[in-house]
């Protein structure tokens, strides 16, 4: 199956679907109005696609561990590595140059490896996510609570914007499927023929359960009517859609979640410090000049304000004026365009909608909204969706305008401020962004502009000539942090690594007894029974279990002791030292061990040496000394298989082991979790 000039296929319930004599909605070229294919989900059984999903989809993937969902993650990014040139050559009839299609393209497939590699770090290999730490709900001990998060039982419904059909789609995607949810989605209209490439080369992969992930091309029809409680709708696009959507009935009325990025009048501050010339300076402009053409501006993320300090505005107008001189708007099938059109003429007629109104409240410094400032080539105006770029000089920064009108295209009004309190309030008047940034080579500054917009904004860029060479830049979404914001960006977050994946999952507190706990959570809890016998290093990871135990000791410290690991490590603490200065202070009444020589000592209790299955302590976690240990306390040791977490593209696994360490009247002096890697098999027969 491909996708064929008269129909953008819909593929759901585990096929493709096309419409059948039925009108529908042209799909045209964005530079050359060339008619690329009629959309439609004209015969399309929502209410089935959603069951599919649910009943399909949902117990395919819930049956996968969350590393086994990663790893097929991973499988299906290099996958598609392979057919980037396909998305490539598609992406430029979205009117996408190659640079926007290395965004769109490879910054999808960028979100599906970076989810695959955080899962295997931070998800266990299991079904059950545990949150935070045991709550003791009783002094004895016997009454406790822990918050796990499980996958829902819904599907996940994805209503994407015409901007990045790949990214978009692959965004919302890893999250919901590493959650073990299935997805549903719904591309926009202009450019969801590229979202319909994607998804056949994801079928085609084979690399996917039945039913994880299903496409409708065309309307929405009446997907709403038919959401439960179990579902979740994530959404971009206009606030005024994420309105309506998220207030319709059967939402309402079953608390179906919701996620939103919407509008945004993004701004970017140029600090106090900056001179005409230096490197802030010129950051400022490389970056705005960025933001105003990546994607013809058509991203949520651009730059929407630019608020300089009101002595700089002359020369940054100039100097970005000089470099939107050189912006070549054209075919982005030509190799030296730098930028294309518009996803479509209705969007160019929504952006020049905008700038008109936006240039009642200052003068055009650049462009008009036409398309007559910069271009190459010869275009049929009626047919391709050009637009030159637009500067907007305001003059009066309090002006309504800049602060409520977004112009989704390459436009951005450029405002002056006096003091990092006025830039902080201008900052304020988006109510609501996305992100915003600083440049500026004064810490102080950039902290007072941190805290003071943080409120409005989800994500905030200091860019300075330290981090300039690394920098992803202002308008980059990155799979690590949430991408969302509060207010008129739709108060949603979307990505930031594991937050992104507990979003497609239900919260939970269980109440229970320790064991109890410890059955649910597939983690030893303190309380819950321990099994002693065969040393547990003598066990390999399939044969041991959680709770497999070992106690150790006791072994009495001596002053000799502490002597002797002072000298070899050069820690020479007067605590461990100096008798009369160890006496007088208030935490210790005395000499007293290291606390590494108590670890240590604990070691050399549980450790059990011959070549056995435990391959390499890679660590230790959560490590609290609490008692201090003198000369002549003993020590004993219990250390307890906590969770158990194998490799799937490797011979072994980690452990993690809860590690007490108790004095010789109970009280614990130090207690920690020690990681270890072990063998899957045990080979050498100890």
């Amino acid at each position: 199956m491909s996708v064929q000039p008269s129909w953008v296929p819909s593929y759901i319930q585990g096929r493709w679907f096309t419409p059948q004599g039925e009108d529908g909605q042209p799909v045209r070229d964005a530079a050359t109005g060339e008619h690329i294919a009629t959309l439609s989900s004209a015969g399309i059984d929502v209410a089935a696609t959603l069951d599919y999903a649910r009943t399909v989809g949902g117990p395919a993937l819930r049956e996968l561990t969350f590393h086994q969902r990663a790893a097929i993650l991973k499988a299906v990014a290099l996958e598609l590595r392979e057919h980037r040139d396909e998305l490539y050559a598609l992406s430029t009839r979205t009117g996408a140059t190659r640079r926007d299609s290395r965004i769109d393209v490879d910054g999808g497939i960028g979100v599906l490896l970076s989810y695959a590699s955080k899962a295997k770090r931070e998800l266990p290999n299991g079904t059950v996510y545990v949150e935070g730490a045991v709550e003791p709900l009783s002094k004895s001990g016997r009454f406790v609570a822990q918050h796990i998060a499980t996958s829902r039982m819904g599907a996940a419904i994805q209503i994407n914007a015409f901007n990045f059909p790949v990214w978009g789609p692959l965004e919302k995607f890893a999250p919901a499927f590493l959650a073990g949810v299935p997805s549903v989605i719904k591309p926009a209209g202009q450019t969801g023929y590229l979202t319909a490439l994607l998804v056949e080369l994801l079928v085609q992969s084979e690399l996917l359960p039945p039913g994880s992930v299903q496409l409708i091309s065309g309307a929405a029809r009446d997907l709403l009517d038919h959401v439960t409680e179990q579902d979740h709708i994530s959404f971009t696009g206009s606030a005024a859609t994420a309105l309506r959507l998220r207030t319709h009935r059967s939402v309402l009325a079953n608390g179906t979640p919701f996620t939103a990025e919407t509008d945004s009048l993004n701004c970017s501050i140029l600090g106090l410090d900056a001179t005409a010339g230096s490197a802030e300076f010129t950051l400022y402009v490389d970056q705005l000049v960025t933001e105003m053409t990546v994607k013809a501006g058509q991203k949520c993320t651009a730059i929407r304000r630019a608020l300089v300090p009101c002595e700089l505005i002359d020369q940054i107008e100039a100097a970005v004026a000089a470099r939107l001189a050189d912006v070549m708007v054209g075919n982005p099938a030509d190799r030296t365009t730098t930028m294309g059109p518009l996803a479509s003429l209705e969007q160019r007629e929504e952006v020049r909608r905008a700038v008109k109104s936006l240039a009642t409240a200052g003068r055009m410094s650049v462009g008009d909204g036409g398309f007559d400032q910069v271009n190459r080539g010869e275009f049929d105006q009626r047919r391709g969706a050009f637009v030159s770029p637009v500067l907007i000089r305001v003059e009066d920064a309090d002006r309504a305008e800049p602060h409520e009108v977004e112009a989704f295209g390459p436009v951005s009004c450029l405002l002056p401020y006096r003091t990092s309190e006025q830039a902080v309030a201008l900052a304020a008047r988006g109510a609501g962004s996305l992100v915003g940034s600083v440049v500026t080579g004064d810490p102080a500054f950039a902290r007072d502009i941190v805290v003071g917009i943080a409120p409005w904004h989800g994500r905030i860029l200091v860019l300075d000539s330290d981090n300039a060479a690394d920098s992803t830049g202002h308008g980059s979404p990155l799979p690590v942090l949430i991408h969302g914001g509060p207010g008129r960006a739709g108060g949603g977050e979307e990505l930031g690594g594991v937050r992104g994946v507990l979003a497609y999952m239900q919260r939970s507190a269980v109440q229970a007894s320790p064991r109890v706990l410890a059955a649910v959570t597939s983690r030893w809890v303190e309380g819950s029974p321990r099994s002693e016998g065969v040393h547990p290093f003598r066990k390999s990871l399939s044969e041991l279990r959680i709770g497999d135990s070992v106690t150790a000791g006791p072994r009495r410290v001596t002053q000799d002791d502490i002597d002797r690991f002072a000298a070899s490590t050069g820690d020479t603490f007067y605590a461990h030292t100096d008798p009369i200065a160890a006496a007088e202070n208030p935490l210790f009444g005395g000499i007293v061990a290291h606390g590494y020589l108590v670890l240590s000592l604990a070691a050399g209790l549980f450790v059990s040496p011959e070549p056995g299955p435990v391959l390499a302590n890679n660590g230790l976690d959560n490590l609290r000394f609490l008692t201090p240990v003198h000369p002549g306390d003993e020590l004993s040791v219990t250390l307890t298989a906590k969770q158990i977490t194998p490799r799937p593209d490797a011979d072994y696994g980690e452990v993690r082991w809860d590690a007490v360490v108790t004095k010789q009247d109970g009280s614990v002096a130090a207690r920690y979790d020690v990681l270890t890697m072990v063998a899957k098999e045990n080979h050498d027969g100890g």
